[in-house]
């Protein structure tokens, strides 16, 4: 069976209906040369059973979290996910619904949207937030263009200690709008506040809290400085983090955006994963995305309903804040869960598990001959260690033990060649770490 329900009949009234003698007359424009000249080259047919067995050792190849221990952070963390988010999220109401543009019929997704918009203001200290962005990144890029709006000014300050992706996908954003992107350095590890270049054309600062290194950075100093010059100051955020540090809100941030997807989201091989996004009121009718309202009824029962769309599919194309025409519903969702099981005693929990085992880890590694660790700035959940010999060789043998060991820097940092980036979170065990250390000892 081909799987194609078109039968020989089928096709010939469909060719004659336009008017060709067979399929092959529809081709005339692809090159002879590159057509195939015999059947593909595939292994035979197989039943249900057969199949689902040979998916299986398949599925055993790739480096999944069932099988290797991992130590990677750089933005996507292994995190544990409570079983009820999942149950949740696999509700047909939810992983099936359309966009709620017809409020009566879609009060169940409205309300857990308009609740993970309030839990994102709780978190980052922020007065609104919308609905999400696709993913942090993107986040950040927005970010900077809603400055940009508001400020009227055609030049962004970057720190080199953000996300080497998310600086990426900023340049992506602004290169074609004449806005000028500076990048200010790095020292021990934090933002190097001296470098800070400041003038009255800048539209904004971007700090990431804890930075790419994990370390944490001296948000009170920089505010200061940008608001000095009427910027506004833009903080991209580990939401796990801020069951312990305080919120970027509480240090004088204008923006907040960050990255969803340790808050209940799987790693998933880098996706979908969730971008969130909030400000201040006064700032509200230039976020980009969309935004959940609570509202009343006529009979005078609470109901939420879609407030704010700035953008283009809504208004005039010149007056939208953002051609992002959607948000991330379903991961939003899960990140809500989440945080309403955990609370707020068990997102504390959970920071001072990541905060503690992750200065564990490096103070063990640090204690092996070579290895050391060259930023001073206190950090959270990732920390840099410079390594005696290639940090690839050393990926590359953790690999074969089953350890996904951390990020080699050199790949993006060449001042930090043979640096590992690890990341240590409450899923690792003290046998896990040790294992990783003894290891490191063969080096």
């Amino acid at each position: 069976m081909g799987y194609v329900p078109n039968t020989e009949k089928d096709k010939k009234e469909m060719l004659n209906a336009i008017g060709v003698r067979d399929i092959g007359e529809l081709l005339t424009d692809i090159p002879e040369e590159i057509r195939l000249k015999h059947g593909l080259n595939l292994p035979s047919p197989l039943s249900e059973i057969e199949l689902k067995k040979e998916m299986l050792v398949l599925s055993e190849k790739n480096a999944d979290l069932l099988h290797y221990t991992s130590f990677l952070g750089a933005g996507a963390y292994d995190h544990y996910i409570p079983s009820v988010v999942e149950h949740m999220v696999s509700r047909s109401e939810f992983y099936a619904a359309y966009t709620p543009y017809q409020a009566e019929a879609s009060q169940g997704m409205l309300q857990s949207i308009y609740e993970f918009q309030s839990i994102i203001c709780e978190l980052t200290g922020m007065e609104a937030a919308n609905a999400s962005m696709y993913d942090g990144a993107s986040a950040t890029a927005e970010a900077a263009m809603m400055a940009i709006r508001i400020t009227k000014r055609k030049e962004v300050i970057v720190s080199r200690a953000i996300h080497p992706n998310y600086r990426m996908v900023l340049k992506t954003y602004l290169q074609g709008i004449g806005v000028t992107i500076k990048e200010i350095p790095f020292k021990d590890g934090i933002t190097d506040v001296d470098a800070l270049s400041i003038s009255d054309n800048t539209a904004a600062v971007i700090i990431q809290q804890p930075n790419f290194f994990g370390c944490i950075e001296e948000l009170s100093a920089i505010s200061a400085i940008t608001k000095k010059f009427g910027a506004l100051f833009i903080v991209s955020v580990d939401p796990i983090a801020m069951g312990i540090l305080k919120s970027p809100g509480e240090l004088g941030a204008d923006i907040v955006v960050g990255e969803g997807q340790s808050l209940g989201n799987s790693l998933s091989f880098g996706g979908p994963y969730l971008g969130f996004f909030a400000t201040k009121k006064e700032h509200i009718r230039q976020m980009p995305g969309r935004l959940v309202g609570a509202t009343v009824d006529a009979q005078g029962k609470k109901g939420y309903c879609l407030t704010l769309q700035t953008r283009e599919q809504h208004i005039k194309r010149e007056r939208a804040t953002s051609n992002i025409c959607t948000n991330q519903a379903l991961c939003a969702l899960a990140a809500t869960v989440y945080l309403s099981v955990i609370g707020k005693e068990g997102l504390i929990k959970v920071a001072e598990l990541c905060l503690q085992k992750a200065h564990y880890a490096q103070r063990e590694i640090t204690k092996i001959e070579g290895f050391s660790s060259p930023f001073p700035a206190p950090f959270f959940k990732e920390f840099v260690i410079k390594t005696p010999v290639s940090a690839q060789r050393i990926l590359e043998g953790l690999l074969k033990e089953k350890i996904i060991g951390g990020l080699e820097l050199g790949n993006y940092y060449p001042e930090l060649k043979d640096h590992l980036l690890i990341c240590v979170t409450e899923k690792r065990t003290r046998e896990e770490i040790e294992r990783l250390v003894e290891l490191l000892k063969q080096y």
